[in-house]
Formats: C-alpha cells, structure tokens, sequence
C-alpha cells in the first residue's frame, strides 16, 4: 500500500471509530472528546507501527520521542482535531494523518467523518475559483486578528469554523476562500491539511510567506495561510503591513 493511500485509509478507520464512540451513548459530554481521542490516537499509532516500523511517529496524543529528529521519514497525526465539535456532534471536526519527508509536508489525508469523506494529497481534485465576495475563515472563539483585519481591508465574509483540518479542507472544496491563522498551532494541526492543500495546488505558508517545515525539536507552529496561489501575493502584503510585534519562530 502506498504512504498516500494508507494515510487515507487510516484517517478513515480513525473517523469511523471516533463516530462509533460518539454513537454509543455511553459517555458523558465531557469524556467524550478524551476518550475519542484515546481510541483514535490507539489505533493510528499501532497501525504505523505495525505497517511502518522504520518510520518516526508524532502524535499530539502520543510522548514525544527525540528519535523522531533522526528519520527522514515522520508520520504526524491528529487522532482528533476539533474536539469540541466533536463533542457537540458538530460536523467541523477531522482527523489529521500526514507524513513529512525530510521536513517537507508530502503526503496527507484528512477525513471528514460526519460529512462521509477524506481528502488526500493523491487525489486532487480542481479547486474552485473564489467567490465574488471572498470568504476567510476563522476560529469560531476566537478569530486571529490578524485574519479580521485583512477580511476588512478585503471587504471578505469572515466565517467562523471548527477544527483547523475542517478549515483548510473547506478552502480544497470552494466553501472558502481563505484560511489566516496566527493564534499558534503545532505540527499535527497542518501537516496533513498542508499537504492536502498544496496537492490541489493552493498556496500553503507561514504568514510572512515562507515554507511551513515540518519534524522540528519544537514542534510550535504558530502560523499558517492557505489560500488560491493567485490570492496569496495580496494577503501576505495586507499581512506584513498590519504586522504587530514579532512572532515566536
């Protein structure tokens, strides 16, 4: 089986056991987004395990292991991104796996599981164009500044969504337009949606417009824009012109 399709196929099982939890009716509001993470964090870290042995993991659910830093070859996974859309049985949640060769976010997959569907980076499909009025993404508690105020200077709808996956996923599928975020994230928010996004020829940077890599001793990644290459010039100058005291690297 490929990288590309078993990142798919994981993310896949993932949703589907995560919306199995769900289903049960056995746990309360809140334990139900810790114990889905637990049973979708289970599953991925022994199946790439099992099926890539040689490979390093990063798993926000998982210890960190340094022996990471030493492979070309590192799969990052988001057993669970959006879990209080999840727990609310919201649609705006995924699931995140993605591999970084030598740093660089190649393979990804991102499975919406309420809406039945996975994306992945071997299967692209054509993006839509923009809308007439653009749409920019941002968090549903708490929109990043920075993102409020190039919708402004852009006469942009600001639409409020979930999970960081569900976001850059709505930009593959033409349900928006642009994804500005600078409230911090780590690596397994993007590494899967970035190569998802990338693999459908969108634009896919830090703020300051340079290249989001992966498999780091710190694994804080506080930024992020995607967006139709054609768009990224003009909001990476609205940024750089709005910009407010350095960023932690």
């Amino acid at each position: 089986m490929s990288d590309a399709a078993l990142a798919a196929h994981l993310a896949e099982v993932a949703g589907r056991l995560l919306l199995e939890v769900r289903a049960s009716g056995v746990f309360p509001p809140h334990a139900l987004g810790r114990v889905g993470d637990e049973v979708a964090n289970r599953f991925l870290v022994r199946a790439l395990a099992e099926v890539r042995p040689d490979d390093g993991l990063l798993s926000e659910e998982e210890g960190d292991d340094p022996a990471r830093l030493s492979r070309s070859r590192v799969w990052i996974v988001d057993p669970l991104d959006g879990t209080c859309e999840y727990r609310e049985s919201r649609q705006d949640w995924a699931v995140h796996v993605g591999l970084a060769i030598d740093g660089a976010p190649t393979v990804g997959a991102v499975a919406l599981p309420d809406a039945g569907l996975v994306l992945r980076s071997d299967r692209p499909t054509p993006v839509p164009p923009p809308a007439a009025r653009l749409r920019m993404l941002v968090s549903r508690t708490r929109p990043a500044p920075e993102a409020v105020a190039v919708a402004e200077t852009l006469g942009a709808e600001l639409v409020p969504m979930g999970s960081a996956g569900a976001k850059a996923m709505a930009v593959v599928r033409g349900e928006a337009d642009i994804y500005l975020h600078s409230g911090g994230q780590y690596e397994w928010d993007s590494l899967a949606p970035v190569a998802v996004a990338l693999a459908h020829g969108l634009h896919a940077s830090r703020i300051d417009g340079t290249p989001l890599r992966y498999n780091r001793a710190d694994v804080y990644l506080p930024d992020l824009l995607i967006c139709p290459r054609d768009l990224a010039p003009r909001v990476l100058e609205l940024v750089a012109a709005g910009q407010g005291p350095a960023r932690r690297a």
